[in-house]
């Protein structure tokens, strides 16, 4: 069973809004850098999940051209979100995740997480290969930036505000570990990014990042 797990392979799903409703808690600080800066994050977020060894893609799930064609360069497969919402978005990915790959298991990614660090999302993997569904709460303890499913077990998120409470409900373990911060930080306001920064984000984030006078 170990030997199993350790070799499941992952597709990843990451929504990304269009970039008129992207980041708009960040619209002080970024000023005219604001979507610069949510397709930058989201960059990054998808290089380094691809970076992951366990993951074998990641489906992109946006309405909008411009971050689409930034992240297929990348090397996402993206298709078009259905504009119903959050989760139905992160659905409609998975069941095209499943479409090019049935064996694989299917996780539910933040699109702004920075200084997502291969090898600790691949921690994180390893750890959700053990249940049949599972999550890994935001740094506030109150979101979640993870959501997966082994093969085979229906694809359920429950993203959207208090959303660790009702991954609970639904029977998800939460992911309690160590040494992955990076996973946990998603970035949401300017102290969010300030500590993103500090943890160190990819090379898109940073060159943004660096246009900002307030951070």
């Amino acid at each position: 069973m170990l030997d199993d797990m350790q070799c499941t392979r992952w597709s990843i799903v990451v929504p990304v809004k269009t970039l008129i409703r992207a980041k708009t808690r960040l619209a002080a600080a970024a000023g005219p850098y604001r979507a610069d800066l949510a397709v930058a994050v989201a960059c990054d977020t998808v290089s380094a999940a691809l970076r992951c060894p366990p993951v074998a893609r990641v489906v992109v799930v946006t309405a909008d051209p411009v971050p689409a064609r930034r992240l297929a360069e990348v090397g996402a497969h993206v298709v078009a979100d259905p504009d119903r919402g959050l989760n139905t978005a992160l659905r409609f990915g998975a069941a095209e995740a499943v479409r090019l790959a049935p064996a694989d298991a299917i996780g539910a990614l933040q699109a702004d997480l920075p200084a997502l660090r291969p090898a600790e999302l691949e921690h994180v993997l390893a750890a959700a290969a053990e249940f049949e569904q599972s999550f890994v709460p935001d740094a506030a303890d109150v979101g979640t930036t993870f959501y997966g499913v082994r093969p085979g077990v229906p694809f359920l998120p429950g993203f959207g505000g208090e959303s660790r409470a009702r991954h609970l409900s639904g029977g998800a373990k939460e992911l309690t570990l160590d040494g992955v911060s990076s996973v946990r930080r998603d970035v949401d306001t300017v102290e969010d990014l300030r500590e993103a920064l500090a943890l160190g984000v990819g090379p898109a984030t940073a060159a943004v990042a660096a246009l900002l006078s307030s951070v």
